[in-house]
């Protein structure tokens, strides 16, 4: 028995340096691919849309004022002025969006600045004063060309950027450009007239509401059905909803677009939320948001990271959900996504622009026999998309969690219900027992030989009675 122990010892510590060693030289690889695509995707971009599209390979600045937006720097994070109505309003983007260290970034930084040159910039000040009682105002001047476009947008003269042409121009895709109302597709089911109670359900990252009216809505007992109301979203970016290129796809705007398709026109006062992965985060700040109105919360596979003092929780959460290493799969393609700008968009421009093939493919190979609602939810997205609502809402609202949470445990009575895959391999399950940690009263059920999908995809009818009970004993 001891040999064999320490036989297993030795064949994992080989394992382990063998894939650090193959990790190492094919991220070399992509790091230098990514460089290359850099420029191809500037010449390209230039002479198929007659404009030259900035990128974060060359500064967090650039990238972000070319869409309209002002960046500004306040207690050194970067933070945007965006547009609400007729109010500026400041809201903070990561800084993995432009800090994501690799063999060829000094080299990349230094070659792009040379090619700035050669584009006008407006100008900009910005400055941050300190005020009293630790407060911070952020005071900055911009020029008149900026303050004239500022007043166009009030004014309501933009209308609806058209798709890039690396992205899908389908109409299930461009379905959002020709309704009047800027909201999110919401599929609404269960009671009519009546209703009892509310839930509202928030997928996860490259999914869509399919991963719930699919599996959980039809498995739903009839006396849920006749007593609560049901919405499943597409998140801003996703499925069938808005999916515009000049977002920047930040926490508030993910929470004002589900307050302005589901809250308001449906009038809902209180509410249960389910949430999966990315989704949680949301459903986080959406219960921090309507304290008084969340009756339960549950969770699904919850991306929580808590860094140690001193640690920028963002670029933390980054090194955890994409390691940069080749085995498991999950961890590979999740660094592609998050590490790689360009690789991500030649991603996007090869399966979701051509999205209708890929799906004909799939339907001939198995006969029509299996269900592709998760292939549609991953293939319909933007890149624009992802790439930002990646950053901006798992790495950087990763510095907000440990708030929300506290205000969780310390203000809010709903129940809170966590569920985790034992075998999910993308957001482990040592994250659901972190937020267990800080939220005492969270109940933990971790799912045996279940991952990240399986989770609820293959036992849909289980975890439809499971939500049912949560639901009535917070009724009760």
């Amino acid at each position: 028995m001891a040999v064999m122990a320490k036989t297993r010892s030795v064949l994992r510590l080989a394992g382990r340096v063998i894939n650090e060693a193959v990790s190492f030289i094919i991220f070399s690889i992509l790091d230098l691919l990514d460089f290359l695509l850099c420029f191809v995707y500037k010449v390209a971009d230039f002479f198929i849309e007659a404009e030259w599209k900035p990128c974060y390979c060359s500064s967090a600045k650039e990238a972000i004022t070319s869409s309209g937006k002002i960046l500004v720097s306040e207690q050194g994070e970067s933070k945007i002025v965006c547009l609400s109505s007729s109010k500026l309003q400041l809201e903070e983007i990561s800084d993995t969006l432009y800090a994501r260290p690799s063999l060829l970034s000094e080299v990349s930084k230094s070659t792009v600045k040379e090619l700035k040159r050669l584009k006008m910039e407006g100008t900009m000040i910005k400055s941050c004063e300190k005020i009293k009682k630790g407060t911070v105002r952020s005071t900055f001047t911009v020029n008149s060309t900026i303050v004239e476009m500022l007043q166009g947008r009030i004014g309501g003269q933009q209308s609806h950027p058209i798709p890039r042409w690396s992205d899908c121009d389908c109409k299930s895709c461009t379905s959002w450009t020709s309704s009047c109302k800027e909201t999110l597709f919401v599929r609404a089911d269960g009671a009519k007239d009546k209703a009892r109670e509310d839930v509202l359900f928030i997928h996860g990252f490259i999914s869509s509401s399919a991963f719930w009216t699919e599996t959980l809505f039809p498995n739903f007992s009839r006396s849920v059905k006749s007593t609560y109301r049901l919405f499943a979203v597409d998140l801003l970016g996703f499925g069938r909803s808005p999916k515009p290129t000049d977002s920047l796809y930040t926490l508030r705007e993910h929470l004002d677009m589900i307050e302005r398709s589901v809250l308001e026109p449906y009038k809902v006062k209180s509410f249960h939320i389910v949430a999966h992965s990315l989704g949680c985060i949301l459903a986080l700040a959406l219960a921090v948001k309507h304290p008084g109105s969340v009756k339960s919360l549950t969770l699904l596979a919850p991306p929580y990271f808590p860094a140690t003092k001193g640690e920028q929780a963002a670029q933390h959460v980054l090194r955890k959900v994409a390691p940069r290493r080749v085995w498991p799969v999950i961890s590979f393609g999740a660094s592609i996504a998050c590490w790689y700008e360009h690789i991500s968009r030649t991603v996007c421009l090869l399966i979701c622009k051509n999205h209708r093939l890929w799906e004909f493919l799939t339907k001939l190979v198995t006969r029509n026999r299996i269900r592709t609602f998760l292939l549609e939810g991953f293939f319909c997205h933007t890149h624009n998309a992802a790439w930002h609502t990646l950053h901006n809402i798992i790495c950087g609202a990763a510095g907000k969690l440990d708030g929300y949470l506290d205000t969780v445990r310390d203000h809010l009575k709903c129940d809170v219900n966590v569920f985790h895959g034992r075998d999910d391999e993308l957001i482990p399950v040592e994250c659901s027992y972190n937020m267990q940690s800080r939220i005492p009263r969270a109940r933990v059920k971790v799912i045996e030989n279940k991952d990240h999908i399986t989770i609820v995809v293959g036992r849909q009818k289980a975890f439809a009675r499971d939500l049912e009970e949560i639901w009535r004993k917070s009724s009760e």
